[in-house]
């Protein structure tokens, strides 16, 4: 993913939808399988209702953490995982595979790409994969980690065992359509996300890949995680609210009778009027680390997962994967 141009360092043909696909899919596990523990402290933040009037101070996501380690164990912090696993690999490679898509769409005859036509692409790659895939795995990941019992305890049976059982329970009492709960929040944010993570991670690997000893060459993985983890925290600070009320509205049935567009102006207005504009904010600092950290090891992950791919299809007669 070159900057500003939809061929590779040095002027290489753009990878193929197989090396998008792959590399993708391979640094979104190993991101998930690095961050999760962050995402869970983050949502209990969001859905708790605590507030400074009760007597009770907030907590932060340290406390929050260490009293979910201390309650429900260590595992604890990883509830949801199996949703997150199933969902993220397939995730990553349609956010990677549709952005170089959309890049390409976008790009004028010489391959080169603008500033607002980089974003565009974007914010197209996030809806795609809101509406494809993070929608229905968030639903199941957030009921999960909404459940508040000791995975030491075995008597503590839950609701929801795991993310199989939590996407069968959740269509067989709510629908299909529940899977879908928050799908144009998920796609705002998503869009929002991905349209502020790789506009700001293309624009510094331009700068930097210029200022390298030799711009023909990839930048260092080490290079490509500090952009990662400096564009990764852009996103968060710019949909923090949408991120809030969609984790709420995901969390709970629909009542009947209720339009989507209903339970989010309900959910906003009373959050404002119970708990204060803050609570819109509840939990950014576990999302910016687990964001953040999150794009620094899944771009690193996909530079070099891509590097390894191109270089073996260099190697190949024909120079291409089928596809």
């Amino acid at each position: 993913m070159s900057a500003k141009s939809t061929a590779g360092p040095g002027g290489k043909k753009p990878a193929s939808a197989a090396t998008n696909l792959i590399a993708g899919g391979g640094a979104g596990m190993m991101e998930a399988l690095v961050c999760h523990p962050l995402d869970t402290i983050k949502v209990r933040m969001q859905l708790s209702r605590r507030q400074r009037g009760t007597g009770q101070k907030r907590r932060g996501f340290i406390k929050t953490g260490m009293e979910i380690a201390r309650k429900e164990t260590p595992l604890g912090l990883y509830k949801g995982l199996g949703a997150v696993l199933t969902g993220i690999v397939p995730k990553m490679a349609i956010r990677f595979t549709s952005y170089e898509w959309y890049k390409q769409l976008l790009a004028d005859k010489e391959g080169r790409i603008r500033g607002s036509s980089n974003f565009l692409a974007g914010l197209a790659a996030g809806v795609t994969e809101a509406v494809a895939v993070v929608c229905p795995m968030e639903v199941v990941k957030i009921r999960l980690q909404a459940q508040h019992h000791s995975m030491a305890d075995p008597l503590d049976v839950p609701k929801y065992r795991n993310a199989a059982h939590a996407c069968y329970t959740v269509i067989k009492e709510e629908g299909v359509g529940a899977l879908y709960r928050g799908v144009s929040l998920t796609a705002l944010r998503q869009g929002t996300n991905q349209a502020a993570n790789f506009t700001a991670y293309t624009e510094l690997k331009e700068i930097l890949q210029q200022r390298s000893d030799d711009p023909t060459k990839p930048l260092p993985g080490y290079t490509t995680a500090g952009i990662g983890l400096i564009s990764g925290a852009v996103g968060p600070f710019c949909n923090a609210p949408i991120d809030t009320i969609k984790t709420r509205l995901q969390r709970t049935p629909a009542e009947p009778g209720q339009t989507a567009m209903g339970r989010i102006v309900n959910i906003g207005s009373q959050m404002f009027k119970q708990e204060g504009p803050r609570a819109f904010w509840m939990g950014i600092t576990p999302r910016v680390a687990r964001v953040a950290p999150g794009q620094a090891v899944t771009f690193a992950v996909y530079e070099y997962l891509k590097g390894v791919l191109e270089k073996g299809r260099d190697m190949i007669p024909g120079g291409q994967y089928e596809e």
